[in-house]
């Protein structure tokens, strides 16, 4: 079956980094888009990036454009959301997710918690 699981959330200060990883399983992982979204406290879902497996085509919003970067490891089916210059605001749970067709997720991880504070 269809299996995410994410590892790499926690505790950071402002301004520095953080690794998220995502294995994936149960699917050819090259015949699709994956995406990572993230919830703030109080607030709704806010997708946040996307790419293309076979391509490594990426998109993302305007929010994270230049601060977190999408990449995958096709070999050990994992793809990462790796984020930069973090803010208070990124405080968030961070899901990656399967994009199952144009605005669709059909799949999702377990969330993992980064929160971003000194």
């Amino acid at each position: 079956q269809v299996q995410l699981v994410e590892s790499g959330g926690g505790l950071v200060q402002p301004g520095g980094s953080l690794r998220l990883s995502c294995a994936a399983s149960g699917f050819t992982f090259t015949n699709y888009w994956m995406s990572w979204v993230r919830q703030v406290p109080g607030k709704g879902l806010e997708w946040l990036s996307s790419i293309e497996i076979d391509s490594g085509r990426t998109l993302y919003t305007d929010s994270v454009k230049g601060r977190f970067t999408t990449s995958r490891e096709e070999a050990e089916n994992t793809f990462y959301l790796q984020m930069t210059s973090l803010k208070s605001e990124d405080t968030a749970l961070y899901w990656c997710a399967r994009t199952g067709g144009i605005g669709y997720l059909d799949y999702w991880g377990q969330g993992t918690p980064v929160t971003v504070s000194s």
